[in-house]
């Protein structure tokens, strides 16, 4: 079958890795060659690559220039500092700090986006959605900490252009091993640095918070605490193949926003030589039960990295361990002064020594959402995830009327929609006002006509008592809805994973469809947090694509559908939606406290 989407021609070679015993070939694509200093963002806008929520980019990549120099006043930035790997491959950083200070901790801010802002102006357009303009200074590396406000408050941060990445030798991979220990090795360069306290931390959202997991499992002895923001865990079920689905927009695009003078890892090409979940995918997953250093989580309930997040709050064998899990997109959230101030005091805490009652902070807090940019509560208090009160809920879908119904159906029915093109809908009504918190599973009976295999998109919406669609805004665009994804062959479960509310499949053995052939599948719902007023409707969306509007990340997928979908309700065939609800904390008559 032709795949629906297209990236171009590019120099790849394959270089052997070997994982336990087993050696792979992995796709590393040639890195374009450097633009000239400041000319990263009008040659992206050329190439259509510049993202649509930067105006000037990730970060720009001149030649070497080491130094010293004073940024403001009071703070110095030591530029292109060597940082040798145990392997012998140099790289560079640029670190800043507050001058004439000694004894203080050092925050670590590492991605592939190059470590300085793409711009010589004092007052860049460098924006991302959601965050005002001037909420950061041009030292500020995309996703990360800012120097101008860190430093100010005592410590140094380090901008960071790991293995491969502008002028750092050797080649860039994605949360490998090799990565871990070059994360290691950089948390123990810097914590000897003779101005160091010796307590390091790490910082940043989305590709600075994925490296932070590997680097703390490999337990480096300086470094001190993390505060991922968001950050996925495992890169085949959360990002590059979701449900067994090859994502093909969001992740060529990111492999070509990079620069460099060697080769990076194409793990977008990776799901054409290993559409599997296998060794190669596995050595991506960080050990989450050797994470023992005190750790700041935060999570979306909005965003792909949510999974990974609160996965690794529950794994991380940290003592200390807070969740936060909010209803925003992740940079208005990570760059919010209430949250800066929060993360403040957990850093204060942790790399200062200071007893400032950070230990109060309850262990959860969540937004529970309600619609459009409103939520029922903010920062609620809880002290777990996924809740002990819940209390899991069958809802029975019913083909004939396309409801769902507490009780199981007994007559059997069908509903059918074309593969490419249509959608199913279940709707029912709540009779009280009710709260959603925690993992969602949709068990489907299935069928295939004019074709072997099937891919299902489901989405949980909320709609009003008239039947219009309630979404939550994210960065003032609506959210269609709580996802699930599955490629019926990769439908197979992983009995030791699966739990009863959460469905885990092995995504390693195709099992494709016989003509006529019904089959079970478990779908696995994301987390959410929602609150439904009485009278209002829960909608579970069943399509054969993706379907999102009005939204900058370009997300695709390669699907494989043709012909029509078939769902199977009733009698032996008892298809549901598995819901979490979370009943008051205390109730008096009609009055409840949640």
């Amino acid at each position: 079958m032709e795949e629906k989407c297209e990236v171009k021609a590019f120099e790849t070679i394959k270089i052997k890795k070997k994982y336990g015993e087993v050696e792979k070939g992995v796709v590393f694509r040639k890195l374009p060659e450097r633009p000239e200093h400041g000319q990263w963002a009008k040659k992206a806008k050329e190439e259509g690559r510049l993202p649509v929520y930067l105006r000037d980019g990730f970060g720009d990549w001149p030649e070497l220039n080491p130094g010293t120099y004073d940024i403001s006043l009071g703070i110095i930035c030591e530029r292109d500092v060597e940082i040798v790997m145990r392997d012998g491959a140099k790289t560079y950083g640029d670190i800043y700090r507050p001058k004439d200070q000694a004894d203080i901790p050092c925050i670590i801010s590492w991605s592939w986006f190059g470590k300085r802002a793409c711009t010589e102006d004092d007052d860049p357009e460098y924006q991302t959605p959601g965050v005002p303009y001037g909420s950061y200074s041009r030292h500020c590396k995309f996703e990360g900490p800012d120097p101008e406000y860190w430093c100010h408050k005592g410590y140094a941060i380090c901008n960071y252009d790991h293995r491969g990445v502008n002028n750092s030798e050797g080649d860039i991979e994605h949360t490998t091993h090799q990565e871990g220990e070059d994360a290691y090795d950089l948390i123990e360069f810097l914590a000897d640095l003779p101005w160091c306290n010796g307590k390091i931390g790490m910082s940043g959202s989305s590709g600075l918070a994925v490296v932070q997991w590997k680097a703390a499992s490999l337990k480096p002895p300086h470094l001190a605490c993390i505060a991922p923001w968001e950050g996925i865990v495992d890169q085949y079920r959360e990002m590059v193949c979701i449900g067994g689905i090859p994502e093909c927009g969001f992740c060529p695009y990111l492999v070509f926003s990079f620069y460099g003078k060697n080769f990076m890892e194409d793990f977008y090409l990776m799901t054409k030589e290993s559409p599997y979940y296998d060794e190669y995918w596995a050595d991506k997953n960080p050990k989450l039960e050797d994470i023992e250093v005190p750790a700041y989580i935060t999570a979306g309930w909005s965003h792909f990295h949510l999974r990974g997040s609160t996965d690794a709050f529950q794994k991380i064998s940290s003592k200390q361990k807070w969740i936060r899990i909010h209803r925003d997109f992740e940079w208005p959230d990570y760059y919010a002064r209430e949250n800066i101030a929060d993360l403040n005091v957990f850093f204060d805490r942790y790399l200062k020594g200071i007893r400032n009652g950070w230990e109060s902070t309850p262990i959860v807090r969540m937004d529970v959402m309600d619609a459009y940019g409103f939520d029922f509560q903010i920062k609620r208090g809880e002290d777990d995830f996924p809740l002990a009160r819940t209390e899991y809920k069958k809802l029975y879908l019913d083909g004939k009327h396309g409801s769902m119904k507490d009780d199981p159906i007994s007559c059997k029915s069908k509903i059918s929609y074309d593969a490419n093109k249509g959608r199913a809908t279940f709707d029912i009504k709540f009779v009280e006002d009710t709260e959603l918190t925690g993992y969602m599973k949709l068990h489907l009976w299935v069928e295939a006509i004019g074709n072997d295999d099937m891919d299902l998109f489901c989405a949980v919406q909320k709609l009003d008592k008239d039947g219009k669609f309630l979404p939550t805004n994210i960065v003032g665009a609506p959210h269609p809805g709580t996802t699930g994804r599955l490629r019926v062959s990769l439908r197979e479960l992983d009995e030791e994973k699966t739990t009863f509310f959460r469905p885990y499949h092995t995504y390693n053995k195709p099992e494709k469809l016989e003509e006529g052939e019904i089959v079970p599948v478990d779908v696995e719902i994301w987390p959410l947090s929602r609150f439904w007023h009485k009278g209002e409707q829960l909608r579970i969306e069943i399509a054969g694509h993706y379907f999102r509007e009005d939204w900058f990340e370009p997300f695709d997928y390669d699907t494989i559908n043709k012909g029509r979908h078939v769902i199977h309700t009733g009698g032996e065939y008892d298809s549901y939606l598995q819901i979490p609800v979370i009943p008051p904390k205390y109730t008096a008559g009609d009055y409840a406290y949640r």
